[in-house]
């Protein structure tokens, strides 16, 4: 059995500042890096860097970006069969500035992830039977994060929808065919219309989702914890402390320690202690893909801290 993680697959251009620019502002940069990126393939290698079989779908265009791009995934022990190279358009690019608190700002350019299709679609159905869970974000034409649900959904798979980048409103069908939706807190006021910034207005906010038919909201809070609601009950993780150097794919982290848990079986709650610690590694490096932690850094982080594996 496996994961299947349905997705944008980039590359990142990434410039470090002292501090974000504001708009029409030029200021000068510390360093540049590139890094693979994109959200579909960064939850990809989070859960194959903590050694679950994971399968990736989705594009890449037939560039230098694109080669470089499959031959990544492939170190990090991701499947990549079912990667197509789509000979009519550019690799998806992500350009980043961070700051020297970590936080960021990011722009991205779809290229070959805005042409996900049906074809891609009955890609992933062929997965389906050997599946437990299939993982979706918003980097890809909606329409096909629908279907990909829908499929799931069809085939009794488990659907993990990370509702980013943000959006103001999703299509009310999409809602009933996710088990489990993971927003931070400007995703999360995105989606429900209030700001969401606290423990009390995160539970407000997950409520909210579980009325709109998701069976399972996690808010993630950041250095705040996270509030994981589900019809029966509503907990709180706080979350781990660390020094954060760079918060870019660290929701992509989160989603990964989350599935990876329940993979092994372990319960919704020690699921979202996974996925804190996955997210709070993840912020003590730079990059995304670069920043996500292998199974042996982990299991360490989690024993340090006296947390089940």
């Amino acid at each position: 059995m496996s994961i299947i993680v349905f997705g944008s697959i980039n590359i990142d251009l990434v410039a470090t500042t002292s501090r974000l620019p504001i708009a029409g502002e030029t200021i000068l940069g510390e360093d540049f890096f590139k890094i693979p990126g994109g959200k579909g393939a960064n939850q990809a290698v989070a859960l194959a860097r903590l050694e679950i079989p994971t399968h990736l779908v989705g594009r890449v265009g037939a560039d230098n970006f694109g080669e470089e791009l499959v031959q990544k995934l492939q170190v990090a022990g991701v499947q990549t069969e079912n990667i197509f190279i789509d000979e009519t358009v550019n690799s998806g690019v992500a350009m980043i500035t961070v700051d020297y608190a970590g936080e960021n700002q990011i722009v991205v350019i779809p290229g070959a992830n805005g042409r996900i299709n049906q074809e891609d679609i009955q890609r992933l159905s062929q997965l389906l039977p050997t599946a437990t869970a299939l993982l979706l974000q918003l980097e890809i034409p909606l329409d096909a994060v629908i279907a990909a649900a829908t499929a799931a959904k069809d085939a009794n798979i488990k659907v993990i929808l990370d509702p980013a980048p943000a959006q103001e409103s999703l299509p009310k069908e999409l809602y009933p065919l996710v088990d489990i939706i993971t927003p931070n807190e400007v995703e999360a006021g995105q989606l429900t219309g209030f700001p969401v910034d606290n423990q009390e207005s995160a539970i407000k906010a997950a409520k909210v989702l579980l009325e709109r038919g998701v069976k399972c909201a996690i808010v993630k809070l950041g250095a705040k914890g996270a509030i994981c609601a589900t019809a029966e009950e509503t907990l709180f993780v706080p979350a781990f402390p660390v020094y954060a150097v760079d918060t870019v794919a660290a929701g992509d982290a989160f989603n990964g320690g989350l599935a990876a848990a329940l993979y092994r079986g372990l319960s919704l709650h020690q699921a979202v202690i996974w996925g804190s610690a996955a997210g709070a590694l993840a912020a003590t490096k730079m990059g995304a893909q670069t920043s996500l932690p292998d199974k042996l850094t982990f299991d360490s982080f989690l024993q340090e801290r006296a947390v089940g594996r």
